[in-house]
């Protein structure tokens, strides 16, 4: 596997010696940030004041920190009533994943952003989680959640100290420098190691005195590896995930500004890394001012995604592949697909094995998607394959599979097992655009390869699909004495989509909301269903619908399922 030491990939267990290595390790870590000299040197030096104000370019949600106010905090679908200046620290949240939101600050802008009744609320609880929370301990100083809490802490901290006491300040940049230091200590590995370095450079940014240079000085050094690893040259991020690549340029914009702030000069491989993951923005930016919901992450929401580009005076074109991925566009048609195998080793625990996978936008109307997963889900890890995107499964198997129990512990969620070849091929004319591409990942258990083909009718406005499982030479497959073998090719709707079968029992009619229209998608598939799904949308899912086309096909032949996508206008329902 990717990213273990030489001798460990060659070995049957080499996922478990590596888990039970990794576990050490971390075990041994948390022993050390329990003691006394380790909360020593946490605390030293201390800071001398406040230097540069660090803005996070994200937008705010005042209406959520009127909630706080009131005293109801609601993260996640979850929801914790406190009452007025009620204490949420001192009580059980009510599921992990709000207590995680919480514990990272998150909240924190949408609070400031009331005015002075959020600053001094903010203050408060921020004084009430360092007298529970300001020592060490294995949840609320996790690195997922020190990560994004010294983040939204440093942008935070020139408001909440200026309503604060001298004491309260001092205390206040003291757990602030502590949680940096302890933050870049526990950097391990490159994934997150960019957007880890960022959180605790920014904090340097925004501390006085030998305690902010320092924290400056280690942040940039580490950062600038850590980039190099991360951002790759086409500007893409190492996990593949649009929503990552999203992330860590907001993160260098707000790191960008304290620097100048500072005075100091951001390295050059900052810079190129913040240029680069600007062009792969601008192309994963759909027509609906969104990403795809691939190798997860979400698609977020329009004002999100604009808050990266804002600085853009005139953006440009966006080319036609980039990150392995492929874009075909149409006078109302855009596509999305997914053209490389998922990342590997420790990158792939938020990858997805959804091989060439769709995103379908009409109109600038998102209508097929994938379900969205991603780590902020409260979904099941099975959403991370094949039956949650828009592609072909075959039977009951998977082509890849998420790490479980100990393994995924000491890990994470890494994806095993999953396809390493993919093939794609783009010709373009004035007429057309058509991509061919292909995966192995049936071929291990089945022989069979998958090839997808899209036509996209610029003159029509169309577009043309063919999915077709071919045997592949030499692959016998895992067939347990099988000559057929089912497979489904999956087109998830978007929930503001309605699909409804027509009578003919094959075509399905795709509607957007306030759409009089539609467009058709037609096929010749064995069976046609519209079945249930889920679309994940601010990590909470939203029931929607797939249409599903089965089939049967022959290990020793394959088989295929031809489809088209066009404006209802273009044919009357059929009969």
């Amino acid at each position: 596997m990717a990213g273990g030491p030489p001798a460990l990939t060659r070995l049957p267990g080499r996922v478990f010696l590596q888990a039970l290595a990794q576990g050490t390790r971390r075990q041994a870590q948390r022993e050390w940030a329990g003691t006394p000299m380790h909360r020593w040197l946490l605390a030293r030096p201390r800071p001398e004041g406040l230097a540069a104000d660090p803005h996070d370019p994200r937008p705010v949600d005042p209406e959520a920190g009127r909630r706080i106010l009131d005293g109801r905090f609601v993260f996640g679908g979850a929801t914790l009533e406190t009452g007025t200046r009620g204490d949420p620290w001192d009580r059980p949240s009510p599921t992990r994943r709000f207590a995680a939101l919480l514990h990272r600050f998150d909240w924190m802008p949408d609070l400031l952003a009331t005015g002075e009744a959020g600053a001094a609320e903010g203050l408060r609880l921020t004084l009430d989680w360092s007298r529970v929370f300001g020592r060490w301990n294995g949840f609320s100083w996790a690195p997922e959640v020190l990560e994004r809490r010294t983040f939204n802490l440093a942008c935070a901290v020139h408001t909440l100290c200026a309503r604060a006491s001298d004491a309260e300040t001092a205390l206040i940049t003291l757990d602030l420098a502590r949680q940096a230091r302890h933050l870049l200590s526990s950097i391990e590995g490159p994934v997150r190691a960019a957007e880890r370095a960022a959180a605790a450079t920014l904090a340097g940014t925004a501390l006085s005195g030998e305690a902010g240079e320092q924290l400056v000085d280690r942040g940039l050094i580490r950062l600038e590896r850590a980039l190099y690893a991360t951002v790759q040259p086409d500007g893409g991020h190492a996990s593949r995930s649009p929503r990552a690549a999203l992330e860590l340029l907001l993160d260098l914009q707000a790191l960008d500004e304290a620097l100048v702030q500072r005075g100091i000069a951001a390295p050059d491989e900052m810079m190129r890394a913040m240029d680069r993951l600007t062009g792969a923005i601008r192309f994963f930016t759909l027509a609906d001012g969104c990403l795809p919901d691939l190798q997860g992450g979400e698609a977020g929401r329009r004002p999100y995604v604009a808050a990266a580009r804002a600085s853009e005076e005139a953006p440009a074109r966006p080319p036609a592949a980039r990150n392995g991925y492929q874009r075909l566009e149409s006078r109302s048609l855009q596509i999305l697909a997914d053209c490389a195998p998922p990342a590997q080793g420790p990158w792939s625990v938020t990858a997805c094995a959804q091989p060439l996978a769709l995103e379908v936008l009409a109109a600038g109307r998102r209508m097929i998607v994938a379900c969205g997963w991603s780590p902020e889900a409260n979904g099941p890890q099975a959403l991370r394959l094949a039956d949650a995107a828009s592609t072909v499964s075959v039977g009951d198997a998977s082509c890849g599979e998420p790490l479980r129990g100990f393994r995924a512990g000491a890990l994470g969620p890494r994806l095993v097992d999953a396809y390493e070849t993919v093939a794609a091929q783009r010709h373009e004319t004035r007429e057309a655009l058509w991509l061919e591409m292909s995966h192995d990942g049936w071929v291990p258990r089945f022989g069979l390869r998958h090839e997808r083909r899209l036509f996209l009718d610029l003159i029509a406005d169309e577009l043309r699909g063919e999915d077709r499982l071919v045997p592949a030479e030499g692959a016998a497959g895992d067939h347990d004495g099988r000559r057929f073998v089912p497979f489904m090719v999956r087109f998830h709707v978007h929930p503001e989509v309605r699909a409804s079968l027509a009578r003919d029992g094959k075509s399905v009619l795709l509607r957007a909301e306030g759409d009089e229209t539609g467009w058709w998608l037609r096929n010749d598939a064995q069976e046609v269903a519209v079945e249930t799904s889920v679309y994940f949308q601010d990590g909470l899912p939203k029931r929607t619908h797939q249409i599903v086309l089965r089939g049967n096909a022959r290990l020793d032949a394959g088989a295929r399922v031809r489809w088209k996508l066009a404006a209802a206008e273009a044919w009357p329902p059929p009969h």
